[in-house]
């Protein structure tokens, strides 16, 4: 093994360890959100009388929301893992400037982020599904089942990527100053703006949106996950999808990892 790969190594085991020990906080922040959703649409809603359902399939919302919930997480999480402590890295605790003295190039540093953070957007993903399970009202059970096993773990694995990805960048282009604006300018909308709550092929009656939403990363995404989990939904063309999540994984993950050189190197 290079010293290259073993240095490499070496880092994500000091991150893993890191989240092992604040493992508590992780499961918290991962699974508050989808938990007050679930309890909200699942649960509430059903209780009420003011349930929803999936459109003309006749599908549960609850259903149409697992998908989207999934992806709301790993996004969520990218997200939280790699921006967050770069930018308090980069400011003030300057321990960006420890890491980058190991054995490796900068660039390598900014890969080990892009992959723990990755690692802890798959564990998030895992963490919704027993939530959605568990939580919601009698006969409100989301129908779920992986149909097509190989596309959900492609879909998986690179919506992760590409969440940390995007985390990379973020924490390497804003101001730390800014960093409060991150969740209102940038997570809340991606997320509202998702298909999250609703298939992208039901935006038809709104095409602007429709076209607009193309933008969101997390629109693939959560069309991704919902082909493989709810295929019974109209979705997006697979070829779509998979054409944005590994061909905008791999671009955002070289540009991200120029950003982050220029910026330790600057």
């Amino acid at each position: 093994m290079s010293a290259e790969v073993g240095t490499f190594f070496a880092l994500v085991a000091r991150d893993l360890r890191v989240l092992r020990r604040q493992f508590g906080q992780f499961l918290v922040r991962t699974i508050m959100q989808p938990l007050l959703f679930v309890f909200v649409f699942a649960y509430v809603f059903p209780k009420i009388g003011q349930g929803f359902h999936g459109g003309s399939t006749g599908v549960s919302f609850t259903t149409v929301l697992v998908p989207g919930l999934i992806a709301v997480a790993i996004n969520f999480q990218g997200i939280q893992a790699v921006a967050l402590p770069l930018v308090q890295e980069f400011s003030f605790s300057k321990e960006i400037e420890d890491r980058v003295l190991a054995p490796v190039p900068v660039w390598v540093v900014g890969l080990e982020k892009i992959a723990v953070g990755a690692a802890q957007s798959l564990l998030a993903a895992g963490v919704v599904f027993p939530i959605v399970y568990l939580v919601h009202a009698h006969g409100a059970a989301p129908s779920l089942h992986i149909h097509d096993p190989l596309l959900f773990a492609i879909a998986l694995v690179f919506a992760c990527v590409l969440a940390a990805a995007l985390g990379l960048f973020i924490g390497t282009v804003i101001d730390p100053r800014k960093i409060p604006l991150l969740f209102a300018v940038v997570v809340i909308p991606i997320t509202f703006l998702g298909c999250v709550y609703y298939p992208w092929a039901t935006l038809t009656p709104i095409p602007w949106l429709k076209v607009l939403v193309l933008l969101n990363p997390l629109v693939y995404m959560t069309e991704g996950l919902r082909a493989s989990l709810t295929p019974e939904l109209p979705h997006m063309p697979v070829w779509a999808f998979m054409l944005a999540l590994v061909g905008g994984s791999t671009a955002l993950t070289i540009v991200s990892l120029r950003t982050f050189t220029r910026r330790v190197v600057t």
